[in-house]
């Protein structure tokens, strides 16, 4: 009797183990698509090409960095560009659903797929395959762009007092961020190049990617804006307030430290 009672019992924690897990597996898709949204919704005006005039998509093409799945959903669904291809080193679960379902509810042409933005083999394979011979319109990096880490690591510059021993997993490891690589290849890819990404730059980036992952701290931020201010690109802030590019990085950080993301576009 006891040892039925004991069986029942380990049945009954199991499938409450199994149902929470089920619960929190849904909350966080939840939560994805509610963020996405609302990303969006800050997102949208830096697509527009004048600000008085009404955002028109129609026959453009989107390539999405560290997409999310969720946002070309809500733009085809909105907007109906021609074409978006999102990319990834790590799809999430539900992206071929996405893709394959989408064809049901909009005309524009959603395509998902695993690849790094700098794996151009494989990139200009996807590229060719969706017949987009020149530029996109848009390329889009939503809270990916303090991903797109490959330099030298840099944990024991930004914390001298603890001591850091780089590992093979590179767990601990926070690599340097090079912006001229970046956003040469970036400009390479679109038209216009369109950033959002999280300003908190004591908080800890909790999806860090080994070395890759990691958020800006200021002194990078005022790196990343030196450089795209000495350079000829067009482009301004749409968050926290339209305003030129070339501010002066010390009027900036008052201004950014107000805001929990930060959204602005470049062009050549």
């Amino acid at each position: 009797m006891c040892d039925e009672k004991d069986s029942l019992i380990e049945r009954l924690t199991e499938h409450l183990l199994d149902c929470k897990e089920e619960i929190e597996y849904k909350d966080n898709d939840l939560k994805r698509w509610t963020e996405a949204l609302g990303d969006l919704a800050e997102i949208e005006d830096a697509f527009r090409k004048d600000e008085n005039e009404e955002l028109d998509l129609h026959g453009k093409t989107i390539l999405d960095i560290g997409t999310d799945c969720v946002k070309p959903l809500y733009l085809a669904l909105k907007y109906s560009p021609l074409k978006i291809v999102g990319i990834d080193e790590s799809l999430l679960n539900f992206a071929s659903e996405i893709e394959n379902n989408s064809k049901l509810f909009t005309k524009t042409k959603i395509v998902l797929r695993s690849c790094s933005l700098f794996n151009e083999v494989t990139l200009s394979k996807v590229r060719k395959e969706e017949q987009v011979t020149k530029k996109f319109d848009f390329v889009l990096v939503s809270k990916t762009l303090h991903h797109l880490r490959r330099g030298e690591c840099v944990a024991k510059d930004r914390n001298k007092k603890q001591k850091h021993i780089c590992s093979d997993d590179e767990k601990d490891c926070i690599n340097k961020f090079e912006e001229e690589d970046v956003f040469k290849r970036l400009l390479e890819l679109g038209e216009r190049v369109i950033v959002y990404e999280h300003f908190d730059p004591p908080e800890k980036d909790d999806d860090k990617i080994r070395g890759r992952g990691g958020y800006f701290t200021l002194k990078e931020w005022e790196r990343i804006f030196g450089y795209l201010s000495n350079k000829n690109y067009k482009g301004q802030f749409i968050i926290p307030k339209p305003m030129s590019l070339k501010t002066p990085f010390h009027q900036l950080k008052p201004i950014l430290k107000g805001v929990d993301n930060i959204c602005f576009y470049i062009e050549q």
